[in-house]
């Protein structure tokens, strides 16, 4: 089996035929991957090769543990592969897909061969020579990440921020900022409200957060009353009988997770282009919208970590994607990420180069986090700051040559020993 031609549209991608898994079906497996379960009980015992050009998915993120094992249980080897990169059309309107390139056999020679691409999947591939080609395109053993409910290391528990399902009533745009805050009742209640964009960009935004209102604060201000009322009909007006249920209480968010205190913001997704995943800390009163996670960290020291070199190469190794964009995961990036243990007085030392980082930003106020870590731009005095964090970091992992592929070496190594230890 082979893909014919190249790609003439983009489309969202179906999910897999269950039956073509005989049993071995999961809701990450989608259309793609049935692609290669076919070819594995196509070919059985005989010494073959094939390979195929497919979505990058069957690589990255949680689909890998649930595919490659049929593969390898198998006795097929990674013979050759390419990993993500660009892939145009020749249509006129020139429409493009991320892909990788897959072949498979059944010897011990000759060597693997496995080319590369620059982030973002444009450019020349080079042509590296390795022992073994892993489940995720990476030259190292055969390993498989799967997502755990709690983190596997001293990291604290991550949570999404707070979901509104308000219709817009409960949110306070620029443009409506001054006539909210003109209500005297309604201005107490104010508070900044932050996601992904807001964070990455500094776009000024609101909310109204009235879980410490009363009912007649409630009741004689306009402006509440009437942005209540707003969110009561758009909840009532849901197809869904818990968003109906939750009119009784349309002053509040639907989902709070908000708690007391300074708290670390995680965006969903980052660009490729970044050379450092961006997080930020934020005070006590800031409200975070359900597009970022949030983790309480009141000694900076889930910033430090999530700072790192070392964290992001673990999100572009194991991680999943959007299109090139790297994907954050809960359960799958972070509560994977296999942090050593460490001794308090490392604790500390990372803290304080997370609130050095920090600080070297506020150098420049006039420059939002995007700007900061814009490719090429980013200001020195950034810059030494996260060499300064990777220092610590990449001791605790003893990590003597920190290059990506000895992080992606000593990461595989640490999760595994990890693992068998929790188990």
């Amino acid at each position: 089996p082979t893909l014919p031609g190249k790609p003439t549209q983009m489309s969202p991608v179906p999910a897999a035929d269950p039956n073509a898994w005989g049993g071995r079906y999961t809701s990450h497996l989608d259309y793609v991957t049935g692609w290669y379960v076919k070819a594995v009980n196509y070919f059985g015992s005989l010494n073959a090769r094939w390979a195929f050009v497919s979505t990058n998915s069957i690589c990255q993120g949680e689909p890998v543990a649930d595919l490659w094992p049929t593969i390898l249980d198998a006795g097929w080897r990674c013979r050759f592969a390419h990993r993500s990169f660009r892939w145009e059309t020749e249509a006129p309107e020139g429409a493009a897909v991320h892909v990788s390139i897959v072949g498979f056999d059944r010897l011990k020679n000759p060597e693997p061969v496995l080319w590369t691409y620059p982030e973002g999947g444009v450019g020349e591939g080079t042509e590296l020579l390795v022992p073994n080609i892993n489940p995720y395109l990476r030259p190292g053993p055969n390993v498989l990440v799967r997502k755990r409910p709690k983190p596997l290391s001293q990291l604290p528990a991550i949570m999404f921020g707070n979901m509104p399902r308000d219709g817009g009533c409960l949110i306070v745009e620029p443009d409506q900022y001054n006539l909210v805050r003109a209500d005297p009742i309604a201005r107490k209640f104010l508070r900044k409200y932050v996601g992904g964009m807001e964070m990455l960009y500094d776009k000024p935004r609101w909310c109204l957060w009235l879980s410490e209102s009363t009912p007649d604060e409630r009741e004689a201000s306009p402006i509440l009353k009437e942005r209540i009322e707003c969110t009561r009909k758009s909840r009532l007006a849901s197809p869904a009988k818990e968003t109906q249920a939750m009119a009784s209480t349309a002053h509040l968010f639907a989902q709070r997770t908000q708690e007391p205190g300074n708290f670390l913001a995680i965006p969903h997704v980052t660009s490729e282009h970044r050379k450092y995943f961006t997080v930020r800390e934020y005070p006590d009163g800031v409200i975070s919208s359900n597009l970022i996670y949030t983790a309480p960290d009141p000694d900076c020291f889930a910033m430090g970590v999530l700072s790192s070199s070392m964290f992001i190469t673990w999100m572009r190794t194991i991680g999943g994607r959007l299109e090139a964009r790297l994907r954050f995961s809960k359960e799958f990036t972070y509560n994977t990420f296999p942090l050593p243990p460490l001794k308090e007085s490392e604790r500390r030392e990372i803290g304080n180069a997370a609130r050095h980082l920090a600080a070297a930003r506020a150098l420049f106020p006039d420059l939002c986090l995007a700007d900061l870590y814009s490719p090429g731009a980013m200001p020195e005095e950034v810059s030494d700051a996260h060499d300064r964090i990777d220092a610590i970091i990449d001791r605790c992992f003893e990590c003597s040559d920190p290059t990506d592929v000895q992080r992606e070496e000593i990461l595989f190594a640490k999760y595994q020993s990890l693992v068998a230890k929790a188990v």
